[in-house]
């Protein structure tokens, strides 16, 4: 038979390792709890980050899409400038063909 001493002691460890599990199961709840959160707030972070990335490269697709257009019309408009040069300088180039016909003399049969 156990003393009621012994009794006492074991029941005193039992209870105290009882109460112990109980504080370290509250303090790693807690713990857990404020690390949940912490990632809670950096996933949130991460998602408003990527939400605003998503934005600007909108804007920038958006930006450039339009300057591409704008230069496409600017060189449009720059090949039809230079294809109207390139016609003036043909009809330019026949006229000065005519006038040679007409006022220059003609090269020796021998020369």
């Amino acid at each position: 038979d156990m003393s009621s001493d012994t009794k006492a002691i074991i029941g005193t460890i039992v209870a105290v390792a009882v109460a112990l599990g109980g504080l370290f199961g509250g303090l790693l709840t807690v713990q857990f709890s404020g690390i949940n959160a912490r990632f809670d707030d950096v996933n949130a972070r991460i998602d408003d980050l990527r939400t605003d990335l998503s934005a600007e490269i909108a804007t920038v697709k958006a930006d450039l899409s339009a300057e591409i257009t704008m230069v496409r019309g600017d060189l449009r408009r720059f090949d039809d400038r230079l294809r109207a040069v390139e016609v003036a300088f043909g009809k330019v180039d026949q006229r000065l063909e005519t006038l040679e016909r007409l006022h220059l003399p003609s090269p020796d049969p021998g020369e």
